[in-house]
């Protein structure tokens, strides 16, 4: 089956670059809002680690859902519409995020806000690949750069907001106000068209796809483990007050800007197989500091190594897949992108079960010890 767009095709240049960036700050800046309000969550529902762990669940869960449909609706009806609706998903469910204390409340928010996000960076991905092909040029690390950048001034600015003083609920509206203003500007250049589809909507990952997808999860696991607990170490086990637990994720997201900013050049250099090798090396340093030198200063470098490690991992393994022939785009770009959100789903969880167990300390240490798989993975990779 061939669905093809009824609008009339636009060929992408330099303002649906810039809206492509947009997105992905919107992304960004969403997901990461959520880390300062984690503590505050936890404590409004009265919940232990493990607990905590299955409600996180739920983001991934709802992502997961999103995705494959999001993929199928933007090739009928475009990125445009598609990543608007995510968007407004995403601020509907903020205010419950910030104010629920009922679990089955926070689980609806939880579903609602990870579908919103799964939406908004599943059809900012497939936005790109369509926009770095026509430019000839390779871009994805600076698109990529600007979800890091959302994440920057999204931690940061929340954790600024709450150390005012402001509730959650208020901070929140703050956020929602940036994202609708940003989603207004970006609009006009969405492209109002997706890959086409010529073949099944769906198909499972195979070949250099499905290995590619697996790295992509043990990545975003790493991305998902620093998002949801962070907060929660730095106030737990580091004695740091809550209202600035988020700094922990403001650090990795400004280390994670900068080398994707650099990316392009970075990867030139080394070349792409390097790059995840040196990337995971310095991520398991990174994540072996914050977890056992003491003190909260010590903790906050660590996640900027971790931050820096990862930068082009991701970048690197999306323009593989862009490149590969063995999987056509439309199910290819969708199959990687829902294994990393379902590292984000179960990092996090395992993270909670074996903290429940034993320590957060512990979690974090087998983290590092799966980059290293990823380092020996990267030599295998040929790109």
């Amino acid at each position: 089956m061939t669905i093809i767009p009824t609008t009339a095709l636009v060929v992408p240049g330099r303002p649906e670059q810039i809206s492509t960036r947009i997105a992905f700050f919107i992304a960004g800046f969403g997901i990461a809002t959520w880390a300062p309000l984690v503590p505050y969550a936890k404590a409004r529902t009265n919940i232990n680690d493990g607990k905590l762990g299955l409600l996180l669940l739920c983001i991934g869960i709802g992502s997961i859902i999103a995705m494959p449909a999001a993929s199928v609706l933007t090739s009928r009806y475009g990125c445009r519409r598609v990543l608007t609706i995510g968007t407004i998903m995403i601020c509907l469910a903020l205010p419950m995020l910030a104010t629920v204390s009922s679990i089955p409340l926070l689980m609806t928010a939880l579903l609602l806000f990870g579908a919103g996000l799964g939406t908004v960076d599943l059809t900012s991905n497939l936005q790109a690949v369509l926009v770095e092909r026509t430019s000839g040029k390779t871009m994805m690390s600076g698109f990529h750069g600007l979800f890091s950048l959302g994440g920057i001034v999204g931690a940061a600015g929340v954790a600024g907001l709450l150390g005012l003083g402001l509730l959650p609920w208020q901070a929140t509206l703050v956020v929602i106000t940036i994202i609708a203003t940003a989603l207004l500007k970006a609009i006009p250049h969405l492209l109002p068209y997706g890959s086409k589809i010529s073949g099944p909507a769906f198909s499972m990952p195979h070949g250099v796809v499905l290995f590619i997808g697996c790295l992509c999860f043990i990545v975003f696991m790493v991305e998902g483990a620093i998002l949801d607990w962070s907060a929660v170490f730095l106030s737990a086990e580091r004695s740091l007050d809550g209202a600035y637990a988020g700094l922990g994720y403001a650090a990795f997201a400004l280390t994670m800007t900068a080398g994707r900013l650099t990316g392009d050049a970075i990867v030139r250099r080394l070349g792409a197989s390097r790059v995840i090798v040196v990337g995971c090396v310095l991520a398991t340093g990174g994540i072996l500091l914050a977890t056992f030198f003491p003190a909260w200063k010590t903790a906050l470098p660590g996640y900027a190594l971790v931050g820096a490690g990862c930068s082009n991992i991701v970048p690197v393994l999306y323009t593989a897949v862009s490149k590969q022939t063995v999987m056509p785009e439309h199910i290819a770009v969708p199959a990687i992108t829902t294994l990393g959100y379902a590292g984000i789903l179960a990092g996090p969880t395992i993270i909670g079960f074996i903290a429940h167990g034993s320590s957060l300390s512990i979690a974090f240490v087998l983290i590092a010890l799966l980059l290293a798989g990823v380092a020996i993975s990267g030599k295998i990779l040929k790109m």
